[in-house]
C-alpha cells in the first residue's frame, strides 16, 4: 500500500499525503522541542523548535481548510495581541498561575469543540450514512469533553491558589474520595450509555450535558484538597490533562497534528508528574485521585498556633564575613527569591565569592517555587552558569562538607519536619540536609511567616543558623557591598 493510501485510510480519505507529511515534520519539531526543554542550556533551541513545529501545523491546517480565512485571521490576530501583551507584562513570580490559566483555556477549548461537534456533527465529518454520530466518534467526543472540563475547572482552582486569591491550605471535604470515585464512575457510565444508545434515540442530549457538568465538578473536587506545597505537581499534572484533552479533540476533528501534539504533551506531563512525585515521596495514583500530600490531621496541625522560640539574627556584614571565609558555599533559592527578584544580585554575590576563591554551588529542589523548573528559569535569566546548578539528589550529600548553607526565600524544601513529623503535610518529601552544614544563613522577610505549606521550620532555631530578616534582594545587595 502506498503512502497516500495509508494516509487516506487513516483519516477516511480526507487528508492528503502532503499534509500528513507536514504534520509528521511538525511532530518531529515538537519532539525536538521537548528534548531541548529538558535542559536549561538547550531551552531556547527547544522553544524555537516548538514554534517552528506549531507554525507548520497551523499553516498546513489553514491550507487544507482554507474557508473563512478572514474570520480565522481575525481570531489569530486577537489571540496574538493578547498573548504578546500578557507575555510582556507578566512578572516571573506570576508565571506559575499564568501557566495554570493557560491550561484552563486549553481545557475550555476542548469542551467547546466537543459540544460544537455534538451539535453539528456533519460539519466535523463524524456521521455515518444515516447522518448520526458514529459510535467511535461518540467515545472520542465524550472523553474529549470530560478531560477538557476537568482540565478547565482544575486549572481554575490551581490559578486561584497560586495567585493567592484562594488559600493554599488543603480544603478537606468529608468523604471526598468516595465522592470523587462516584463522580468519575458516573462520567464513564454516561459516556458508555451515550456510545451504545439507539441511533437518534431520545434522551441523548442530557447524557452529554451531564458528562460536561460532572466533569467540571470533578475538576474542582480533585484540586481543592491539594495543599500549596504540592502545587508544582498539580501544575505538571494539569499540563498532562490539557495534552490528553487536545489529543481527544484531534481524533474528533481528524487532525493528526493535534493528536501528535496532544499525546506528546500528555505523556511528557505524566512522566514529569511521576518524576516529581518520586522526588516528593508521593504516590502517583494519589495525585490523580486528588487530595494527596495532606489529610485531616495534617491540615489541622499546619494551622495550629506557633510556639515562640529563640533565634539568632544577623546582619549583611556578618553574612559577608562568614561567606568570604568559607571554602564551600551552597545556595538554596526558593519562591522568596522570585518575589524579591533577587536572582541577579545573587549571581553577583556568587561571582564575588568565586573571585575570593570560594567554591559556590546552587541547589535546586524539584518543587522549589510554584512550578517545575521555576528556580532554574530564574537562575538562567541571571546568567548563573549551568554547571554550578545541581538537583537535590546530586548535591544533598555535600552539605556535611559545606561551610555555609545560604538559604534565600526557600522554606518547605529545607524543613526537617518532612523527615521527622508524621503529622506534617510535607512529611515524606525529600528535603535538603542543611542542618548538616557548619553555618546556615536564612533570608526571609520576617519570623511571622511560614512556608507555603503553613509549617514552622526548626532550621530557624538551630544553633548554627543566623536569620537575615529583610527583603531578599536588598539583603543580598548589602552583602555584595560588604564583600567589596
Amino acid at each position: 500500500m502506498s503512502f497516500s493510501l495509508l494516509s487516506a485510510a487513516a483519516h477516511g480519505g480526507g487528508t492528503p499525503a502532503w499534509a500528513m507529511l507536514a504534520y509528521l515534520v511538525a511532530g518531529v519539531f515538537f519532539i525536538l522541542a521537548l528534548r531541548g526543554l529538558s535542559s536549561p542550556a538547550s531551552s531556547r533551541a527547544g522553544n524555537r523548535n516548538g514554534m517552528i513545529g506549531m507554525a507548520i501545523a497551523v499553516g498546513t491546517t489553514l491550507v487544507m481548510h482554507g474557508t473563512n480565512l478572514v474570520e480565522i485571521g481575525i481570531a489569530i490576530a486577537i489571540g496574538a495581541i493578547l498573548g504578546v501583551t500578557i507575555a510582556r507584562r507578566i512578572a516571573m513570580t506570576a508565571m506559575p498561575e499564568l501557566v495554570a490559566g493557560f491550561h484552563s483555556l486549553v481545557g475550555l477549548a476542548a469542551v467547546v469543540v466537543g459540544l460544537a461537534a455534538w451539535l453539528n456533527p456533519a460539519a466535523f465529518g463524524i456521521t455515518d450514512e444515516a447522518g448520526q454520530i458514529m459510535a467511535v466518534s461518540r467515545i472520542e467526543l465524550g472523553l474529549g469533553i470530560a478531560i477538557g472540563a476537568i482540565t478547565f475547572s482544575g486549572s481554575v482552582i490551581a490559578f486561584l491558589k497560586l495567585s493567592g486569591r484562594m488559600s493554599g491550605s488543603p480544603i478537606m471535604l468529608p468523604g471526598r474520595h468516595v465522592i470523587n470515585l462516584g463522580t468519575l464512575g458516573a462520567i464513564l457510565v454516561l459516556i458508555g450509555l451515550y456510545t451504545v444508545s439507539p441511533v437518534g434515540g431520545a434522551g441523548e442530549g442530557w447524557m452529554v450535558i451531564a458528562v460536561t457538568v460532572l466533569a467540571f465538578a470533578i475538576g474542582f473536587l480533585l484540586i481543592i484538597p491539594i495543599g500549596g506545597a504540592d502545587m508544582p505537581v498539580v501544575v505538571s499534572m494539569l499540563n498532562s490533562y490539557s495534552g490528553w484533552a487536545a489529543a481527544a479533540m484531534g481524533f474528533t476533528l481528524g487532525n493528526s497534528a493535534m493528536i501528535i501534539t496532544g499525546a506528546l504533551v500528555g505523556s511528557s506531563g505524566a512522566i514529569l508528574s511521576y518524576i516529581m512525585c518520586r522526588a516528593m515521596n508521593r504516590s502517583f495514583i494519589s495525585v490523580i485521585a486528588g487530595g494527596f500530600g495532606a489529610d485531616a490531621g495534617a491540615a489541622g496541625g499546619a494551622g495550629g498556633a506557633r510556639e515562640q522560640r529563640p533565634y539568632k539574627q544577623g546582619s549583611a556584614e556578618d553574612a559577608a564575613y562568614m561567606l568570604e571565609q568559607a571554602e564551600k558555599v551552597i545556595i538554596i533559592p526558593g519562591y522568596g527569591m522570585a518575589v524579591a527578584q533577587a536572582q541577579h544580585a545573587l549571581r553577583e554575590m556568587g561571582d564575588k565569592l568565586k573571585e575570593k576563591g570560594v567554591e559556590v554551588k546552587y541547589a535546586i529542589h524539584p518543587v522549589a517555587g510554584r512550578m517545575p523548573g521555576h528556580m532554574n528559569v530564574l537562575l538562567a535569566e541571571a546568567s548563573v552558569p549551568y554547571d554550578e546548578v545541581f538537583e537535590l539528589e546530586d548535591i544533598n550529600s555535600e552539605f556535611a562538607q559545606c561551610d555555609v548553607a545560604f538559604i534565600i526565600g526557600a522554606n518547605d524544601v529545607v524543613n526537617p519536619a518532612a523527615k521527622t513529623d508524621k503529622s506534617s503535610p510535607i512529611y515524606g518529601m525529600p528535603v535538603f540536609d542543611v542542618d548538616k552544614a557548619k553555618q546556615v544563613f536564612f533570608i526571609k522577610r520576617s519570623m511571622g511567616g511560614v512556608g507555603y505549606a503553613g509549617v514552622d521550620n526548626d532550621v530557624f532555631y538551630m544553633n548554627q543558623t543566623v536569620m537575615l530578616l529583610a527583603d531578599a534582594k536588598k539583603m543580598v545587595e548589602e552583602i555584595v557591598k560588604s564583600l567589596d
